[in-house]
């Protein structure tokens, strides 16, 4: 099930496999990826993946988001007990890299 929400600024695509219908997961994960607009405002658009496994019995709740940037793609996978605490993680790593990127890119211009 992919549920496309056109942002004003990017396109936020959540994916959610062997799993139906969380509203209120994907409505989490959309919110989670505001933040990163707030780091860095050139996001084009971001896939927020959300997997459920279950032949892991602690760890089964993937995520996995991936952020498209003017020449640049950044990609962060979690596994965790619940999904918000695997998008929360996502969205830290991606924090720390976009705030690199950002500052790579500030010393090149």
């Amino acid at each position: 099930m992919t549920k496309v929400v056109v942002n004003d600024a990017f396109n936020v695509t959540v994916t959610l496999r062997h799993s139906s219908n969380h509203n209120n997961i994907e409505e989490y994960a959309r919110n989670a990826v505001l933040i990163l607009a707030r780091v860095f405002p050139a996001l084009i658009s971001c896939h927020v993946i959300l997997d459920h496994q279950k032949n892991d019995f602690e760890k089964n709740k993937l995520a996995e988001i991936t952020v498209h940037v003017p020449q640049n793609v950044f990609v962060a996978k979690e596994a965790g007990t619940a999904y918000e605490s695997a998008i929360d993680t996502c969205i830290d790593a991606l924090s720390r890299q976009l705030l690199r990127h950002k500052e790579k890119s500030a010393i090149v211009a």
